[in-house]
């Protein structure tokens, strides 16, 4: 070996590349520890609606560990989201000293049950409900159907100018549902079905249940060719 010079090299060029391989892996460890690279500024870049910034603010503290190289940013991004109406959440790096973070925050669709919101994707999330959104009742993991089909009983019931406040999904999956006039309309199981009956009442609203005088308290819609209705009192 000794009295060969290629092989000489060989070794020569390995040592050297694993000498710099440590003195790189010794800087970086270098750089994560150093106390003069801190996190001086955390800027949230997207305006807040409904998340409050105290919480955010509290939830970054908390995460932030080390200087500039050493924060993890997935540890940032995990301990945002679980602040209540943060939906997701993107941070970055910005040179030398500073954390970007944009946030979106849910958009909420209707409250579930009393306790919880749904989004415009049907998620399922935790936030202050607000009287003035309609109330989603169903089984357990219905919450992205519900949002779908809520959006198609809205666009079918424009005509007749009130507001949907509750969708009801029965634990046999049947859909019912109450108007903000009082009117609880039954459609049954089938949910494709279901939106051919609402848009074929809607249709002769006007020439049936508009013309009798009172106000009505519930329609079956569970009919092939009509529909029974029963008044107030």
């Amino acid at each position: 070996m000794w009295d060969n010079p290629r092989l000489l090299n060989a070794a020569a060029g390995f040592l050297v590349g694993l000498s710099l391989l440590a003195f790189a892996l010794a800087g970086v460890r270098a750089a994560l520890r150093s106390p003069l690279l801190p996190v001086r500024t955390v800027e949230i870049v997207t305006p807040l609606k409904q998340a409050r910034r105290e919480a955010v603010e509290q939830a970054v503290r908390q995460a932030v560990g080390g200087n500039f190289f050493a924060t993890r940013l997935d540890r940032v991004r995990i301990a945002l989201e679980r602040v209540p109406w943060v939906r997701s959440v993107e941070v970055r790096r910005v040179w030398p000293d500073r954390l970007e973070v944009a946030i979106e925050e849910h958009a909420a669709l209707a409250r579930w049950g009393t306790t919880d919101l749904v989004d415009a994707y049907g998620e399922r999330f935790v936030g202050q409900a607000l009287p003035a959104l309609p109330v989603f009742l169903g089984p357990e993991g219905s919450e992205a159907e519900m949002a779908e089909r809520y959006r198609h009983f809205v666009r079918i019931l424009q005509p007749l100018d009130t507001k949907l406040e509750r969708v009801v999904l029965t634990p046999r999956y049947a859909w019912q549902l109450r108007l903000a006039n009082g009117l609880n309309i039954m459609l049954g199981r089938d949910a494709d079905l279901a939106e051919q009956r609402l848009r074929r009442f809607v249709e002769v609203f006007d020439e049936t249940v508009a013309r009798i005088p009172g106000r009505q308290e519930y329609v079956d819609l569970r009919y092939a060719n009509g529909f029974a209705l029963r008044p107030r009192g």
